[in-house]
């Protein structure tokens, strides 16, 4: 009877070592997992800013080309120049990243004064799906300041 209660207490404890273990996996595989997306999700924000950044240093070069680029309504960024034209193909990645960064142009006029509106999103795909980093910025010639 005792070999019994013996074998009955052996396995229980087996059991829920094996829950503990397995209670352990699971939160540190949901923590670096989370601290993979934490860390591309500022990634993502960093390269959204960097092209605003870039969209200011261009603006402030020469406001003529910056409208005329601006004339073009869609780019990817892949690399901060105006030469790729359209939406980010899957392959377009800003190099050694996973990042795609798309910049859509809109114009206006608000009060008398030409308004180019810049939306940056820098993108990248993971096993939960599209996620998406966003910096809008509003522009108007600094001379008219």
């Amino acid at each position: 009877m005792n070999k019994g209660q013996s074998m009955f207490e052996v396995v229980l404890a087996l059991f829920i070592i094996t829950l503990i273990i397995v209670a352990v996996v699971i939160l540190s595989t949901t923590s670096i997992s989370n601290s993979l997306f934490s860390r591309n999700k500022t990634l993502a924000n960093k390269y959204s800013q960097e092209a605003i950044e870039w969209l200011r240093s261009q603006r402030e070069e020469n406001f003529a080309i910056f409208t005329l680029a601006a004339n073009t309504p869609v780019y990817c960024l892949n690399s901060l120049a105006f030469t790729n034209v359209g939406l980010c193909l899957d392959t377009e990645i800003i190099t050694a990243t996973i990042f795609k960064r798309e910049l859509t142009f809109s114009k206006s006029v608000i009060s008398g004064k030409n308004i180019i509106s810049a939306t940056v999103v820098t993108s990248w795909s993971d096993s939960k799906g599209l996620h998406q980093a966003r910096a809008v910025t509003n522009f108007s010639d600094i001379r008219e300041q």
